[in-house]
């Protein structure tokens, strides 16, 4: 089934890109088939060479819009937690429970689906399996804390400190919310790579939802109050 959510605009620091793509038809399709391109060969071995013939352009056309392919994945990441962010809250929304939000929470950053879901052209799902698998090199890289300090990383800050608020909510003297948050982003990526690809490192179970399960047992127990 394919869900089709247009015009969601998803606000991304402009320190990422040199030209928005979001502003031209070339710019929204070299979003488009980055996102297909990433997914079926990995962040290594793609290059603005390959992107510029796969939609029939010139790779220096592809360096108006990004400095490198290195801000390419960080707009990808910002923008897939812009995403998150908005779904975070259509599954908090009039839900006065803390502890059912932060479950529900838990559900929408472990759950996998095959699902086809498009916004704004862009393959949600294959956005997705690249956040799973490359999202990390976004951020370790030598040049972090310089690029930090352009801001392009706020959107995931903010998706963290979101969660980290509910957290706190339901128990005020915990001392680490958001560091547990950030383990269970990283944790489930972690796992359903694991799951794919070194599945002796996990516990894979025929139920579809035990990365769920084992994250939502483990926060619940660890932010206690007894």
């Amino acid at each position: 089934m394919v869900n089709l959510l247009s015009k969601i605009k998803i606000t991304v620091n402009d320190n990422i890109y040199l030209k928005d793509p979001e502003s031209s038809e070339l710019g929204k399709k070299i979003i488009q088939h980055a996102v297909i391109m990433i997914d079926e060969i990995g962040f290594e071995a793609f290059t603005f060479r390959k992107l510029g013939l796969k939609i029939d352009s010139t790779e220096a056309s592809i360096y108006r819009y990004f400095e490198n392919k290195q801000k390419l994945l960080i707009y990808l990441t910002a923008w897939y937690w812009g995403w998150m962010e908005y779904r975070l809250m259509l599954e908090t929304t009039n839900i006065s429970s803390a502890e059912k939000r932060l479950e529900n929470v838990i559900a929408l950053i472990t759950a996998t689906t095959n699902e086809k879901l498009i916004i704004n052209d862009m393959d949600c799902n294959k956005l997705n399996q690249i956040l799973i698998s490359d999202s990390s090199k976004s951020y370790l890289t030598k040049e972090v804390d310089t690029i930090n300090k352009e801001g392009v990383y706020s959107n995931y800050k903010q998706f963290v400190e979101r969660i980290a608020n509910i957290i706190t909510e339901i128990n005020p003297q915990y001392k680490y919310p958001n560091m547990l948050v950030s383990t269970i982003i990283e944790g489930a990526h972690l796992q359903t790579f694991f799951a794919i690809h070194l599945p002796r490192l996990t516990n894979k179970q025929k139920n579809a939802d035990y990365i769920t399960h084992f994250f939502t047992q483990m926060v619940l127990k660890t932010i206690s109050k007894k």
